[in-house]
């Protein structure tokens, strides 16, 4: 089932997102219906805060950023991460939750994560490349950062127009989408 997605505005995106515990209800429904709310909307990640819930999962296709073959499809549960190291890269990142923005947001090449996976089977590995980026931004949703908030003062005034269009749910997108105070639907071709 594809969800809406909660646009920039809404103050879940802002929260801290909660832990869960192994038997939280319909888990793997939720983890199936994100990574398809992904897919429908041409995301590469997904936070739970995204499709309105202050919980703390994410899912990620990094095989989907230019067809790479070297990508990786995975649901993370309670990630944490341990460290950021290796090169500061920089890249365009653009968000489901912030439609028809994309500026260059600096992070580091690899990132250690702790995280469980749907069994609640704990992991701790090392990402790099895109897929490190792609957790980074999704985790980033976990603490209720959005991309914007990494950018210079001068290129969020930049901005300043375009976010106020999402806050008042004037821009057209082709996925449900929840602006602050209203709920679009899909735009029909």
């Amino acid at each position: 089932m594809i969800l809406r997605v909660t646009a920039y505005g809404d103050t879940l995106l802002r929260k801290k997102s909660d832990k869960i515990e192994k038997g939280y209800p319909g888990i793997d429904e939720l983890i199936e219906n994100m990574f398809e709310t992904m897919y429908n909307s041409n995301g590469v990640g997904l936070a739970a805060p995204q499709v309105g819930l202050n919980i703390r999962i994410i899912v990620i296709d990094s095989g989907e950023i230019d067809k790479n073959p070297n990508g990786l499809k995975k649901a993370f549960i309670n990630p944490e991460i341990l460290e950021l190291n290796g090169e500061n890269i920089t890249f365009e990142e653009g968000c489901l939750s912030v439609p028809k923005i994309r500026e260059e947001v600096v992070r580091k090449d690899k990132v250690t994560l702790k995280y469980q996976d749907e069994n609640f089977r704990e992991y701790t590995e090392t990402f790099d490349g895109v897929t490190s980026r792609v957790i980074q931004h999704e985790y980033d949703h976990l603490e209720g950062i959005l991309f914007i908030d990494r950018l210079s003062y001068l290129k969020k005034n930049l901005i300043k127009k375009k976010l106020n269009n999402i806050l008042t749910g004037n821009v057209e997108v082709d996925y449900p989408i929840k602006f602050a105070g209203k709920t679009k639907k899909k735009k029909k071709s």
